[in-house]
């Protein structure tokens, strides 16, 4: 049994007035921060689950963990694997004969492989509402011939949602049971998570928060609370603090449950989380559905999770037996998690991440990336000013489902681009201070897209 250590220690202490000083700052109701370090647990509660009917956050409360759940997709699928049911280089159509996508040779050769890497290549970020019956999976899957090709098949990486829609039928369809049915047999109950669910039917039994976004410096509840059942795979999961530092605690033993049993086994562990595909800017690499990164020279398997107005964060450490879990009820919780998740490992691990070295644009000036680029989900404006690239984001709407509206404040605070190499650049400024980003060119060398936020953003206009 792990030692549950009192929010007195000192560390811990520390980490509580990290946390509450930066829920000021960002106006974040409420937060549930876990911290696993050998064999010793923390875990806390902060702050309230809504502004208009607000409860205490306990460990116990449930949030929102986004795409924190498309781990989760995983973990069930390398179950079927190990049984020898899945296959990740096998053709989907093996288990899905009616499948149809954009064309026949796609349809013919994409895997379970190419949906854990995001290497699928097609429009990711589709999030059809076909209704909450056992079908909704299905029916989001017969009409992903629809969505369009951007990029070849495995060639280029890209964050892709829909992928792990489809890969959430194929769990389904091999099991025999509804996609949840699955999760809850596969992963849930053999790691002792039982205040872990889908439903908004089941969360609504129990303490749960609701998401925010901030107006005016303030606060403010938004709706819709779930995403559709269609996209459950990619990030319907809510859980507690409790049950997240299981999920944690399971992939830093080498798959071994809080009971001792030997759910995946380490080698299984070991390939989700080894390197498959490199990521640019958005990460070192990926493995099986988690993000690598080298932090510090510290090696950091992690997945970061956003739905409407939730945001939560899930790092692991493996060669140090050291994992951090922060799960927040505000869109504005991103900056919490970067600023709390760099804290904790400086001051637990002793590691952090250098600033990146800015120089010059070689070969360019800032005028030959400005221009408008588009992706679904948002539009990205780069302009210069001072002889700085200049980045805002126009939010677009779209999510949860296809016809949500944008939020309240649609456009971002304008920011300043910094370029560390030919072609990456370096947000300089708050709120998305340290995101990076990279223009990828074609053939002919004119830039085809401007990668951010994962995504791949076209130019409306190639720039000048």
């Amino acid at each position: 049994m792990h030692e549950l250590v009192a929010s007195t220690s000192a560390s811990f202490r520390l980490l509580g007035q990290q946390i509450r000083t930066t829920m000021e700052r960002y106006h974040i109701p409420g937060v549930a921060a876990g911290v696993l370090h050998e064999d010793v647990v923390f875990a806390e509660g902060f702050g309230v689950t809504s502004v208009d009917h607000p409860l205490p956050v306990d460990t116990r409360t449930l949030f929102q963990v986004g795409s924190i759940s498309k781990t989760v997709t995983a973990t069930a699928a390398m179950r079927l694997v190990e049984a020898g049911r899945l296959d990740l280089d096998a053709p989907i159509r093996r288990y899905l004969p009616d499948l149809r996508l954009s064309s026949d040779d796609l349809t013919d050769r994409v895997t379970l492989r190419h949906l854990f890497t995001h290497t699928g290549g097609w429009e990711g970020d589709f999030f059809g509402d076909f209704d909450p019956g056992d079908d909704a999976l299905a029916k989001y899957v017969s009409r992903m011939a629809h969505l369009p090709q951007r990029a070849p098949l495995g060639e280029v990486w890209s964050y892709n949602n829909a992928g792990f829609s489809l890969a959430g039928r194929v769990i389904e369809v091999v099991v025999g049971k509804s996609f949840e049915a699955a999760v809850k047999a596969l992963v849930f109950d053999p790691l002792g998570m039982t205040h872990t669910f889908f439903f908004t039917s089941d969360v609504m039994m129990h303490r749960f928060v609701v998401g925010h976004e901030v107006a005016d410096g303030k606060p403010v509840v938004t709706g819709p609370w779930p995403v559709t059942r269609a996209t459950h795979p990619a990030g319907g999961v809510a859980s507690c603090m409790d049950d997240m530092l299981k999920y944690a605690r399971f992939h830093l033993d080498d798959g071994v449950s809080e009971t001792g049993e030997q759910v995946l086994n380490p080698e299984t562990i070991a390939l989700m989380h080894a390197p498959a595909v490199e990521a640019g800017c958005f990460a070192d690499a990926v493995g099986m559905s988690w993000w690598i990164k080298d932090i510090g020279g510290a090696r950091i398997v992690m997945h970061e999770g956003s739905t409407n107005g939730q945001k939560a964060v899930l790092v692991l450490a493996p060669q140090h037996s050291f994992a951090v879990v922060l799960l927040t009820n505000c869109d504005a919780g991103g900056e919490l998690l970067n600023e709390t998740t760099a804290w904790a490992l400086k001051h637990f691990l002793e590691v952090e991440k250098p600033e990146p070295v800015l120089r010059e644009a070689p070969a360019h000036t800032p005028d030959a990336f400005a221009g408008r680029y588009d992706c679904t989900l948002f539009a990205v404006a780069l302009a210069v000013q001072d002889a700085h690239l200049w980045l805002q984001l126009e939010w677009k709407g779209g999510f949860p489902t296809e016809d949500s509206p944008p939020p309240m404040e649609p456009l971002s605070p304008r920011m300043r681009l910094g370029f560390y190499d030919r072609d990456r650049v370096v947000v300089m400024d708050p709120p998305m201070k340290g995101e990076r980003g990279e223009f990828l060119r074609d053939p002919d060398g004119k830039i085809a897209w401007f990668r951010f936020l994962g995504r791949l953003n076209r130019p409306l206009a190639h720039p000048a």
